[in-house]
């Protein structure tokens, strides 16, 4: 019989069973169709060894009028301007306290008798003043322990070694490298970050220095009391590490009896939020219409819902805006621009009735105004989740309308609130938890107008839609979207399968972006057993096929004003995407494993066996690193659709090198084989470093082997 040529139809297909997708591919992960034929994913590279605090969700590229390059990262714990590799801290200032308000306190005791630290329980002597956990010296070894109750400190380790017991004689010190902070009202959180001045030293170890510099809160003790490690004198930035914090602490001796003095002041950040969503927080929690139609909400505290940012530029500067907390200004061409605060839209010098709070923040390109959406109108500070206000032209601090300037506000009329707002060429589209809007520069007298699309549409979350020219594309309840003009819903191969393992609690973590050099849009998302991201599913728009794999990215960024795409790792690093053909989170890069394995071919109507006898590949390493670089063709056969594979037969496929020359297109010539089955199915993989393929139209030799 002569050869059959293996042709699939590109893209993946899991709505129907494998034996009904008969010459399509069933499964796969980092691989992409190109001209209809699957091939490996491209590398990744870290753009800096230089990490960040926190789960970054938002990025915006931009390049200012000298020509420095920045990227503007918003985690849950900060904001950073990123420029050369180093991330410059601009979170905003929430409160700056008069002196005196801030007063410290430390704790110092003895053993009254000889004791042993083990990793349960630590008699000492009256643990009183003891914070709640914290790490705490006796002589010279250094402890953690998870809680005070009665006269012990309980869950106590040994630092240097977790599992030797130690005994210690009475009267030994204990002292604690915990601060007690007092400051009446603070209105801080957990992780919320502070920094010290003016202060003096407590009297021993707990010095000037390491009091005088920028704290993260350990514990927060009540409204009026927190708790942070006192440590060497170091910045944040230099103990960074993608575990979070890697402190010096500096314990407190017996002469640490003082409180800083009466010059302390302490400058507060904003309030840090949530990397991870809580039931009964967010967007989508409580019920629709719980108050009054078009009534403005009670919303959740900004600092108690996952974590998103929104920015824009305005010229080189940037604007940023936490959502459902405050707008502010970060001016490039300030003195010290790096290690200075972006501030409050509303403290600008000349701000005129500037929202305080809002969901989103953009600038329109095609006319200079700063819009806000689901901000507090001008006659009261109370947020409106569908009202959409904007400033006058050119500036980002007129927003009173008058009769000679063009700022104003428009009211949504359908929805509970806005979810997101994505621009395109001609308009931006305004999303609510169940409607899409159209809102349009229109000039004066109106400057802006909109228009209700569609009110029968759903959308993920805040970060699942994204621009493609004038298509935008988001994920929905269980659907994927297009607004081309008007709304469709696009078909998808794929939807069952992805809805179907998808933790649907933290459906506000989805993220869009886009790879236009290969056509395509990606949704990052956490499947079924995740609480983060850790998978992602593709359309790709010019071939209109779906494919998907596994990847822990919380951000992405098309390239443009950088030469790839970026996108956030969990572990706290920006990467290049498509750069290389390995996983450049380690050190050295390590291989990617990609794969993709077709669905069952069989003979007539699956009534006869079929016998292999040989595979002639045809497969390319173009652009491949690797000196032999190799793919493994696997071919596997089993007789009933919902039977078990019964034979399976693993070909290492390698491109030879000439001695003069590469010869890029020259593999294994062929394979022989001995296979049996009603169906079988093709699997090609790959997982060495260097290595890069593409498949072709690979042959076997496959001929009726009878019916039994």
């Amino acid at each position: 019989m002569p050869l059959t040529k293996l042709q699939f139809r590109p893209g993946v297909n899991r709505e129907t069973t494998s034996y009904t997708n008969e010459g399509g591919w069933f499964d796969g992960d980092k691989v992409r169709f190109r001209f209809g034929l699957p091939e490996k994913i491209g590398g990744w590279l870290k753009q800096t060894t230089n990490s960040f605090l926190g789960t970054a969700r938002a990025l915006k590229p931009w390049v200012a009028l000298d020509g420095t390059s920045f990227i503007g990262v918003g985690t849950h714990l900060k904001y950073y301007v990123s420029e050369g590799g180093g991330y410059n801290d601009i979170t905003p200032i929430r409160l700056t306290t008069s002196a005196g308000d801030v007063t410290f306190a430390t704790k110092a005791n003895t053993l009254s008798s000889a004791v042993t630290v083990d990793d349960t329980t630590m008699p000492v002597t009256s643990s009183t003043g003891f914070p709640v956990s914290g790490r705490i010296k006796i002589d010279d070894e250094i402890m953690t322990y998870s809680g005070v109750s009665g006269n012990n400190l309980t869950g106590c380790v040994r630092a240097q070694d977790s599992t030797t017991v130690a005994a210690h004689d009475s009267g030994a010190t204990v002292s604690c490298a915990t601060l007690t902070v007092t400051d009446s009202g603070h209105g801080a959180n957990v992780n919320d970050f502070v920094t010290y001045s003016g202060a003096a030293t407590l009297g021993g170890l707990i010095t000037a220095n390491v009091l005088n510099q920028e704290y993260e809160i350990t514990n927060i003790v009540d409204s009026n009391t927190y708790q942070v490690e006192a440590r060497t004198v170091s910045t944040i930035s230099s103990i960074t590490t993608t575990s979070g914090l890697d402190a010096t602490y500096v314990f407190c001796n017996t002469s640490d009896s003082g409180n800083g003095g009466s010059s302390v002041v302490g400058k507060y950040q904003i309030v840090t939020g949530l990397d991870t969503v809580v039931s009964g927080t967010g967007w989508g929690a409580g019920l629709w219409g719980a108050d009054g139609w078009g009534s403005a909400s009670a919303l959740t505290d900004v600092g108690s819902t996952l974590r998103i940012w929104s920015h824009d530029n305005f010229g080189e500067d940037l604007l940023i805006n936490v959502r459902d907390g405050g707008i502010y200004y970060w001016d490039k061409s300030a003195t010290d621009a790096m290690t200075t605060p972006a501030v409050a839209l509303g403290d600008i010098a000349g701000a005129n009735a500037a929202p305080t709070i809002a969901k989103i923040i953009k600038v329109s390109d095609r006319d200079r105004h700063v819009i806000a959406f689901g901000c507090d109108p001008s006659s009261s500070l109370i947020q409106d989740p569908l009202l959409i206000r904007f400033s006058s032209i050119e500036s980002v601090t007129d927003w009173l309308p008058t009769a000679t300037n063009d700022a104003g506000s428009l009211k949504l009329g359908t929805g509970s609130e806005i979810v997101s707002a994505i621009e395109t060429r001609q308009q931006i589209l305004v999303f609510t938890d169940v409607s899409l809007h159209a809102m349009q520069y229109l000039g004066p007298p109106f400057t802006f107008g909109i228009n209700l699309i569609s009110q029968n549409i759903t959308i993920m979350g805040p970060l699942s839609a994204i621009a493609v020219d004038d298509n935008v594309f988001w994920m929905g309840a269980e659907e994927f979207y297009v607004y081309n003009g008007s709304v469709q819903r696009l078909p998808c191969t794929v939807r069952d399968y992805i809805f179907n393992d998808f933790n649907q609690s933290q459906a506000e973590k989805v993220t869009a972006g886009i790879n236009s050099s290969f056509g395509e849009v990606w949704w990052f998302y956490p499947s079924a057993s995740a609480v983060e991201i850790d998978s992602y599913v593709i359309y790709n728009y010019q071939q209109q096929v779906w494919y998907y794999g596994k990847m822990t990215r919380t951000v992405w960024v098309d390239r443009g004003i950088n030469t790839f795409p970026i996108a956030s790792g969990t572990d706290h690093y920006l990467y290049n995407h498509e750069l290389g053909l390995d996983d450049g989170s380690t050190e050295p890069v390590s291989s990617i494993s990609s794969y993709i394995e077709s669905s069952q071919l069989d003979i007539g109507e699956g009534d006869r066996f079929s016998f292999i006898s040989k595979l002639i590949p045809d497969l390319t390493f173009r652009d491949s690193t690797a000196d032999s670089p190799s793919a493994t063709f696997t071919l596997e056969s089993r007789n009933y659709p919902g039977g078990a594979y019964l034979q399976s037969n693993d070909k290492t496929v390698t491109r030879s090198e000439a001695a003069t020359a590469t010869v890029v297109e020259q593999f294994t010539d062929q394979v022989n084989l001995r296979l049996r089955g009603r169906s079988f199915a093709v699997k090609i993989a790959s997982g060495d470093s260097g290595v890069t393929w593409r498949l072709g139209s690979p042959r076997v030799d496959v001929r009726p082997d009878g019916r039994r």
